[in-house]
This record gives C-alpha cells, structure tokens and sequence, in this order.
C-alpha cells in the first residue's frame, strides 16, 4: 500500500466544469469545510477561460462581485458562467460555484477592453510600507485550518488590532497543471483581507464575510501582494472589512468585505 499524494495544488480539474477540492482549502472558521478564498479565484478563473473563448480581443477583469450563499464541503465543485451583457469592448459575465446541485458562490464580473492611458497613471492612494519595514509573522498563530497553513511568506505592521500593513507572498497554485492568470491568482488569495488584522479574538467573536467586492486598475505584478486594511464593527452586528491592494509597483485595487458579526454565547 502507498501514501496518498500530498496535494499540489488548491483544486483538481475532472471536466470542463468540475473540480476536485483538495485538503489544501480547508477553512479557517471551520476546518472541514472550504475557506472561501480558492473557490473564488477559481470562479475567476473560469469567468477569464469563457469570455476568451469567445472574444477576438482580450479584456482586462475590472470588477468582481462575489456572494457567499453557503457553506462549502471540502468536495467536488462545479462551476458554470453565463454573459449577462455581451459586447465588443466591455462585458459583464456571471459564475456560479455550486456543490452537489447547491449553489454556494455566485460572482458577477465586469471585464473591459484596454488601451494605453499609460501617460495618465497616478493614484493618491497612500504606499504600503515596504517589505523591510514590517515583520515576518504567522497567521496560523490566530486562525486554524489547511489554507491558512499554505498562504507562503507573511509579513505585517499592525498598528492596532484591525489595522494594519500586510505583504503575502502565496505559494500554492490555484489548479494541477493548468496555467492562471495573475488576476485569478490574486483573487484566490484576497478573501484573507479578512484575517489579516482582526479586531477581536475569533475564538471569541466570529466574524465571518457575506460578500467580497474586488475592482481592479490592474493585474498584479510579481509575488507579493500588500493589504492596507481596516476593520470596523457597528453596533447592531455589522461589519466592515475595507482594504486597498497594492503590489511592489504600488496601488492595484480595492476590496470590500460586509462582515456578520456574532460574539459566541
């Protein structure tokens, strides 16, 4: 008898639309079932193989909209997509992640067609602090579950708990074998924003998203992606994950995380 492989990747493709979970995803608020990040950048990633499939001219993903429905298994997913709005310069297409016939994702994404605007970049966005300036940490030391163990080098200023500079570094491949692009990759790791600075224990106060809003100014560049995140908690059991992205070259994007807040009995 021989061991079973160790998992290379976060998902195994079986079809055009089905894909094997790995015990890589297991989750942090609940270690059997899937952290939501992996399936999201798989979402991603399906949504960019069906709009190029179809159009001549490539388009750049602008804006991502992703419902979390339910829980997910760590099990075989299967992922379809539509085209809400077609058309030759900007497109809005749907995915839907679902488990055994349950729906448990459902995104909506604005792609464009691009254009040289190079001579009019700039951002007011405030510059993360850089690698040397933040220190080497490990996230597993506050949030159990595989994911976590597998998001590569981490390093963060914290200026209070829910506040804070974070640069990841992940390691993990999204699928075995199958090219991703930078933007998918990014969204498979982007859910953490979450994790990165909680403002309470979340042995004590669970805090999961209900939703993740990602717009994009571009793909990201290189290795690292850097987190500039603030978390707010209202009074009635609302949340509020805010974070601005940036690789080494600067600002790429911003995220948006509504968060049910619930103090355990």
């Amino acid at each position: 008898m021989t061991d079973r492989a160790i998992p290379t990747a976060y998902f195994d493709r079986i079809d055009a639309t089905r894909f094997r979970a790995t015990s890589l995803v297991g989750g942090a608020w609940n270690i059997a079932e899937q952290h939501v990040a992996p399936p999201m950048g798989l979402l991603a990633h399906v949504i960019e193989q069906g709009h190029a499939t179809r159009s001549p001219q490539p388009m750049q993903l602008t804006r991502l909209s992703i419902e979390i429905l339910g829980t997910i298994p760590i099990d075989v997913v299967e992922v379809t997509t539509s085209v809400v709005r077609p058309g030759r310069s900007i497109e809005l297409a749907e995915g839907t992640l679902s488990v055994a016939g349950r729906p448990a994702l459902i995104a909506r994404a604005w792609l464009q067609h691009t254009r040289d605007t190079s001579a009019l970049v700039g951002s007011s966005l405030p510059a993360m602090p850089t690698l040397d300036d933040v220190e080497r940490v490990n996230p597993s030391d506050q949030w159990p579950g595989a994911f976590i163990e597998t998001v590569g080098e981490v390093r963060r200023r914290q200026e209070e708990p829910g506040r804070a500079w974070t640069w990841i570094r992940p390691d993990v491949p999204l699928l075995v074998g199958e090219p991703v692009s930078a933007t998918a990759r990014l969204v498979a790791l982007v859910d953490i924003a979450n994790g990165v600075t909680p403002r309470v224990d979340p042995r004590s106060v669970a805090f999961p998203n209900l939703d993740l809003t990602l717009h994009l100014l571009r793909p990201p560049v290189g290795e690292w992606i850097g987190f500039d995140t603030t978390v707010s908690f209202g009074a009635t059991g609302l949340g509020l994950t805010s974070t601005v992205l940036h690789d080494l070259d600067g600002p790429i994007g911003t995220v948006a995380q509504t968060l049910t807040v619930r103090p355990h009995a």
